[in-house]
C-alpha cells in the first residue's frame, strides 16, 4: 500500500476532533469511500467508542478523512469525526 502523509491542517484536525493517526489510517485502509470536492475522496469508518466526548456519552465514533491519492502516496487533507 502507498504511504500516508498528513498535511499540517489534518494533523491539527486530528487533535481537535478527537481522532488518532492510527484511526485515520484504518479509516483510509478499511473505510467506505465516496467522492469529495476537487477530485478527492472521503473515507468513512466507524469505531466502537463507548465514552464521553465533550461531556456527552457516545457509542460510536466515525472517523472520516478527506484524502488526495497521488501516484506514490496518499495525502490526508483534513479529518472529520462524528459521534453518535
Amino acid at each position: 500500500m502507498k504511504p500516508i502523509r498528513f498535511s499540517r491542517h489534518a494533523e491539527e484536525q486530528v487533535r481537535e476532533r478527537g481522532a488518532t493517526a492510527a484511526e485515520v489510517t484504518e479509516a483510509i485502509r478499511k473505510g467506505a469511500r465516496e467522492p469529495a470536492k476537487h477530485g478527492r475522496e472521503l473515507c468513512r469508518y466507524n469505531f466502537a467508542f463507548g465514552r464521553k466526548w465533550q461531556g456527552k456519552p457516545y457509542a460510536i465514533k466515525q472517523v472520516a478523512p478527506v484524502i488526495a491519492e497521488k501516484a506514490n502516496e496518499i495525502v490526508v487533507i483534513t479529518v472529520y469525526t462524528f459521534y453518535f
